[in-house]
């Protein structure tokens, strides 16, 4: 009988052992589902490192020694965020570098079977003027991280708006002019199938301390699910980028490519931004309209900045306002509202060469 007793008692306790078990596990199961829940999209939860794998983080050439928890622990610094992601400057420990980090937002991004063929494509592409991709990490909760290197002298966009007299010299607009328009040519040409850029703008171009310029974000748009591309294309409608035809990004094209370069190619030479804001008229809220306007109504100063004639010199001698001005109607030929009658980039890089002879 007394063995009898012991049993049961063990028994229950036994049960009531596992119960307590299975009430605690159940209590930190729902309070890690509401913490989940609760991340803002555009965050990433980096104190959860355990499901954090290394074989999924996608190395290409030049990132071969990093690791997502180097990635993942790295102290970082915003330093621009968009309706589809953020930018961070991050300094990595182990490997002693200094990387640009793109999250893009899980609400935002396509699913990683979906874009994987396009991610393996823009990793593989390699050019003295595009930013390379050197890592791809594609989290748990449906977040995208691209890793690339980083370069301390801002945009181009920063460095047209700084007024200084560097954005003014012919020398400088004609080597970075030079080093869009050959990345560019690269997607468009040096590829076995065409990359379209898709949100070619100033502020997508990096520039190093000898103003080499890197254009980025080429092909960011085949990452983003339908509704977040769309709001790319939007957001370069009213900077000014767009294309007058393009209405949808999934119509992005060579033509809309080259045309955004030609907006570029004028905000360095007049010193403007792409959308006037002061507008009185319409027809001038843009660039290449209002530029359109001074030349019937003959301000020819208008075209350019001022500055770019005074103690400028090229590589073949000293600056002309001919050059200038040619410079000016290669811009304009890359903003026609026709897409037929635009230049390709074979002909842009041509033209461009046939100005400093």
């Amino acid at each position: 009988m007394k063995h009898k007793f012991v049993f049961k008692l063990s028994l229950g306790l036994a049960i009531t052992a596992v119960l307590i078990i299975v009430l605690l596990i159940a209590f930190f199961c729902r309070k890690r589902k509401r913490k989940n829940q609760n991340l803002e999209d555009n965050e990433v939860d980096f104190s959860e490192k355990q499901e954090f794998e290394s074989e999924d983080l996608i190395l290409f050439q030049g990132g071969e020694n990093l690791c997502i928890s180097d990635i993942l622990d790295s102290p970082g610094e915003v330093i621009w965020k968009s309706s589809f992601g953020t930018l961070y400057k991050a300094n990595l420990q182990m490997s002693n570098s200094v990387m640009l980090l793109r999250f893009i937002r899980p609400a935002c991004s396509a699913s990683t079977d979906e874009i994987l063929s396009a991610i393996q494509l823009i990793g593989s592409i390699r050019h003295s003027n595009l930013l390379p991709l050197k890592a791809f990490y594609a989290g748990p909760r449906g977040e995208k991280l691209l890793v690339h290197p980083f370069y301390g002298f801002g945009t181009l966009a920063h460095f047209i708006r700084e007024g200084t007299s560097d954005c003014h010299s012919w020398t400088i607009i004609y080597r970075i002019s030079m080093g869009i328009a050959q990345g560019l040519c690269h997607l468009h040409t040096g590829l076995e199938k065409s990359v379209v850029h898709g949100n070619l703008k100033s502020r997508n171009v990096l520039l190093d301390q000898n103003y080499q310029p890197y254009v980025a974000d080429f092909g960011l748009h085949l990452l983003l699910n339908p509704s977040a591309a769309q709001g790319m294309l939007d957001l370069s409608a009213a900077q000014g980028y767009k294309a007058p035809e393009l209405i949808k990004m999934k119509e992005a094209s060579e033509e809309t490519d080259i045309y955004s370069l030609g907006v570029i190619f004028l905000e360095m030479l007049t010193g403007k931004e792409p959308i006037n804001a002061d507008a009185i008229h319409d027809e001038e809220i843009y660039l290449p309209n209002m530029l359109r306007n001074a030349i019937l109504n003959h301000r020819i100063t208008d075209l350019y900045h001022q500055d770019i004639l005074l103690n400028q010199s090229g590589d073949h001698g000293l600056i002309t306002e001919a050059q200038i001005l040619k410079f000016f109607q290669l811009a304009m030929a890359c903003c026609s509202p026709s897409p037929s009658l635009r230049p390709n980039i074979k002909q842009v890089l041509r033209k461009l060469e046939e100005i400093e002879k």
